[in-house]
């Protein structure tokens, strides 16, 4: 793949990244890169210092995990085309807070911060949209919150599932081992969860895999939040980047 179909496959491929007009993309473009993320690989952890931005690209998902002591730990958000990890709501170099691992491995545009610091303060655009994006991803991590304080398991599995599924598409590549601990659970509880929405023949599974197979029918099982963020994200990002989309 020459670099400018590699260029137009990351700014294509992010819905972020597809709003930018032909200036907009000009300041960052030359200075990006195409990095191939494989499943497991922590691209930040806590108290690191963040250099540089990651737009996922088709499929590629990573989650953000807050860990406690005891090895406990819980997702907070997760992120795949619609989004970026690693500076992108902060004002220049921060040390990160929480802990970001890619679940479903693929392509991402790497763009370096002092690159997108400088085409903010360019690009009213630029600014106004990582401003819009930090807005919807504090949206994600409130949500996460009520959600795991008020909404069942079943109920939160078929959320994240779906979230999983607009990024990753039908086939997730992801153990029920993995699946407990974003959810923060015991794998015993996954395993009952899973099989449940199995009989009812929302999903189906295989070896490191889970496929969904009836999504109106996993829309139905999944709380409320999932359309909640689904229209938060339309009315502050939207196609357009500017919202009420």
């Amino acid at each position: 793949m020459d670099e400018l179909t590699r260029a137009d496959q990351a700014f294509s491929g992010n819905r972020l990244l597809s709003t930018f007009s032909r200036e907009a993309r000009a300041l960052i473009e030359p200075f990006g890169e195409i990095t191939e993320l494989k499943a497991g690989e922590v691209v930040l952890a806590r108290g690191e210092q963040v250099h540089s931005s990651l737009f996922p690209i088709g499929p590629t998902m990573i989650s953000m995990t807050v860990e406690l002591s005891g090895g406990r730990s819980a997702e907070v958000a997760s992120i795949g085309r619609e989004g970026a990890v690693g500076g992108i709501v902060s004002c220049g170099h921060a040390p990160a807070f929480s802990r970001s691992e890619v679940l479903v491995g693929g392509p991402a545009f790497r763009v370096p911060m002092e690159v997108l610091e400088d085409a903010k303060k360019r690009s009213p655009f630029i600014s106004n949209l990582f401003c819009r994006y930090s807005d919807y991803l504090l949206a994600q991590v409130m949500q996460s919150v009520v959600c795991n304080s008020f909404h069942s398991i079943p109920e939160r599995a078929a959320r994240w599932l779906l979230h999983a599924q607009d990024r990753a598409g039908d086939r997730i590549e992801l153990t029920q081992e993995a699946f407990a601990g974003l959810l923060g659970v015991q794998r015993t509880t996954v395993n009952a969860v899973v099989q449940t929405l199995q009989s009812e023949h929302l999903i189906a599974t295989g070896r490191g895999v889970i496929r969904v197979t009836d999504r109106a029918g996993l829309k139905r099982r999944a709380c409320e939040c999932y359309q909640r963020l689904q229209d938060h994200f339309g009315a502050v990002i939207g196609v357009s980047g500017r919202g009420t989309t």
